[in-house]
């Protein structure tokens, strides 16, 4: 328990700063607005904090929001909002930080909590590669400046379990009440009349439980193909209502002989693909926004 973290703030003054130094929080050195600029000035210094071993129950989960519709799910699940803007001041979406402190089948403890700002594409690739989830949202969303992510390290090595996708806010609070993780970014970003579509995971400890592998489709041919491989199909298009013909699934398969997935992640900059596959990460190189005006997205799976 004394490993687990208990606790997480937000400072954006002094005085935040100063009374969470009182209260034996840790800072972490990062200002989460690094490089924003907003309209009239710099964005404000804003940093994160945690605590271990209080008297408060383990942290298992961290969501991110950058739009109210994705707050109500949250907020009806016990999810707590730690009620400051990340973006302050720096003219970009408003980002707000929640935790979960959850005892259930898919909750695993939070250990340690990192963030990077602009870093090396080799560090984060290694990153990841080792085990640390990165949370979907880039904190300094659509506010330029550094691109800005929180990662994460559990108490247990996990796994992914199960996999699903929605193109609406209605469900929200049926997948956080059975122990999802949404994947903080939409997979339409940018696309012309895209749904918001987001993908979740659940996590287990147990390998034997685990998704052994894992495809997108981009085409009818392949959609075939996966089927007679006997992968399972995700049945939400991850480009439902964009202005393209094409349609994106997700497939999956769960082998007791395969090689675990440990982490799922969506990556927005193609010249981070080689330090990833370097690292041993598995980037299936297909847009999922292919065929739209929508940013280049593609999909890594760490196993």
């Amino acid at each position: 328990m004394a490993d687990h973290i208990t606790d997480i703030a937000v400072s954006t003054s002094a005085a935040d700063e100063l009374k969470f130094q009182s209260e034996y929080y840790t800072q972490i050195n990062v200002d989460l607005n690094e490089g924003a600029v907003g309209r009239f000035e710099l964005g404000k210094e804003i940093f994160l904090w945690f605590k271990k071993g209080g008297s408060s129950k383990p942290i298992t989960k961290l969501q991110l929001t950058y739009k109210d519709a994705m707050a109500k799910g949250l907020s009806d699940t016990s999810y707590e909002k730690i009620d400051k803007d990340l973006n302050a001041g720096a003219g970009g979406d408003y980002v707000f930080l929640w935790y979960f402190r959850g005892s259930g089948e898919y909750d695993t403890p939070i250990v340690d909590i990192q963030v990077t700002a602009n870093s090396d594409d080799d560090q984060d690739a290694t990153k990841f590669a080792a085990g640390w989830e990165r949370l979907g949202c880039n904190l300094n969303r659509k506010a330029g400046g550094c691109d800005i992510y929180i990662w994460l390290k559990r108490a247990q090595k996990t796994f992914i379990c199960d996999l699903t996708a929605t193109d609406s806010y209605s469900s929200d609070e049926y997948f956080f009440k059975e122990g999802y993780i949404r994947v903080d970014e939409n997979t339409n970003r940018g696309a012309k009349g895209g749904k918001s579509v987001f993908i979740w995971y659940r996590q287990t400890t147990a390998p034997r439980m685990a998704l052994s592998d894992l495809q997108v489709s981009i085409t009818d041919g392949e959609n075939e193909l996966y089927r007679l491989k006997g992968f399972n199909r995700v049945s939400q298009d991850l480009n439902e209502g964009t202005d393209s013909d094409n349609k994106v699934f997700l497939w999956y398969k769960r082998q007791e002989t395969g090689d675990p997935i440990r982490g799922i992640l969506l990556l927005l900059q193609k010249d981070a693909v080689s330090a990833y596959q370097k690292a041993g990460v598995t980037v299936i190189e297909k847009n999922i926004n292919s065929g739209n005006k929508g940013k280049l997205e593609y999909i890594c799976v760490n196993q």
